[in-house]
């Protein structure tokens, strides 16, 4: 087991509440977002943020599936988590959840579970922001024009300058935060959010810039806006082109003729190699399968694969192409620099780049130098190839998502 520093911030994740508004069936908490619920999201993120001790609150009845959820969102920091059983309202429940705080902890952050998309920086900066003698929460600026009406006539216009609107988590000092807790409940008092029942007693709240995402998940509508962010998230990512850098090096000293970036070379010496040696190809290999994080050449066509023994360079890009397609990567470009005093390779430059470019089904570009007599290349022992590979993600019988 691996032992974990004792933080001394606490985020309470307050999940228990019924979701009446969503018209969901279950504690709006375990309404799936996507393949995961609400509470999931809220966790992913509360534990994407920096170390903190995480109690999660909920329903009385749900404690095995908040578990579930805890766990599953924290990886190697489960022994962080616990999940208690809140009250009939939400200031009960934070108060439950104050009960199971550690004695190391000095900062409370308290946060809804509704507000599932909450980037784990706001957690981080609220945290941050907290003073030994006043409180933080995330808030943006009310765009809208605000109207005070009187039944149904509007009265006047309401200065949106003074105003913004708050979210979580809402971060406090312990012991301000406790003695607080404790004068509403001797009082009775009901509040509105964590900052209202601080301010009550007597203690200063400040604001850091909050993220559109924070929204509250509290009507139907705002689950399906999280489902379409979260859509859209996919696919970006899923968008995103991927680069990748191969390297190679053969000695002279094969047998045959010399093969180099898909074509024969005779009257040259061959490079020594488990194949033909071909460092162009080689290289290329590696730098599409790296980009597409699928291994390198030892894995798919080294020694254990005797089937490529003496195989020349075509049929290795050949064999990357299809196992890129197959994986859902297209082959965008490949860019290659060859370092060698022989063979002269500008005479052939077309003629190669033609040749690996077919055998790829996408463009390649080949440059090449020599060493100024420096090195094994310029001792003329042997080549070095270096080459960049991009390739798109997105099905290979389709136009990837950039294209769409």
């Amino acid at each position: 087991m691996t032992l974990l520093p004792v933080p001394t911030t606490a985020i309470i994740v307050v999940a228990a509440g019924s979701g009446t508004r969503l018209g969901a069936s279950a504690p709006k908490a375990f309404v799936g977002i996507d393949e995961l619920s609400v509470l999931r999201h809220a966790l992913n993120g509360v534990f994407a943020a920096s170390p903190a001790q995480v109690i999660v609150v909920v329903p009385d009845g749900h404690q095995g599936d908040a578990e579930t959820e805890l766990r599953a969102a924290a990886g190697d920091r489960a022994d962080l988590g616990r999940v208690v059983v809140g009250g009939e309202t939400r200031q009960a429940s934070v108060a439950a959840g104050l009960h199971a705080l550690w004695g190391d902890i000095t900062t409370v952050l308290v946060h809804d579970a509704a507000r599932a998309l909450t980037p784990p920086a706001q957690i981080d900066a609220v945290a941050a922001a907290v003073a030994p003698t006043s409180g933080v929460i995330p808030a943006l600026p009310v765009v809208n024009t605000l109207k005070r009406v009187a039944g149904a006539d509007v009265v006047e216009a309401v200065d949106r300058s003074e105003l913004v609107a708050a979210q979580t988590p809402q971060g406090f000092p312990r012991d301000l935060l406790e003695a607080a807790y404790a004068a509403a409940g001797a009082s009775g008092a009901e509040y509105t959010d964590d900052a209202a029942l601080f301010a009550a007693a007597g203690h200063q709240v400040s604001h850091v810039t909050g993220s559109p995402l924070a929204f509250k998940i509290t009507v139907p509508a705002d689950l399906e806006r999280a489902r379409q962010l979260l859509s859209r998230s996919d696919r970006v990512a899923a968008s995103i082109p991927r680069v990748g850098v191969g390297t190679d090096v053969h000695a002279y000293g094969g047998e045959g003729d010399l093969w180099l970036a898909g074509l024969e070379w005779p009257g040259e010496p061959a490079l020594s190699g488990h194949s033909d040696g071909d460092a162009v190809s080689h290289a290329i290999v590696d730098a599409l399968l790296g980009a597409a994080g699928l291994g390198d050449i030892g894995e798919h066509f080294g020694t254990s694969h005797p089937e490529y023994a003496g195989a020349h360079g075509a049929v290795f890009l050949a064999r990357t192409r299809e196992i890129l397609a197959e994986a859902g990567f297209a082959i965008g470009s490949v860019s290659v620099q060859l370092q060698a005093n022989r063979p002269r390779f500008s005479t052939r430059r077309a003629e190669a780049q033609t040749a690996l470019s077919a055998a790829l089904g996408a463009p390649v570009s080949v440059t090449a130098t020599t060493t100024d007599g420096l090195g094994f290349t310029g001792r003329g022992e042997g080549v070095a190839v270096t080459a960049v590979a991009l390739v798109l993600p997105g099905s290979a019988g389709a136009p990837s998502t950039l294209e769409q």
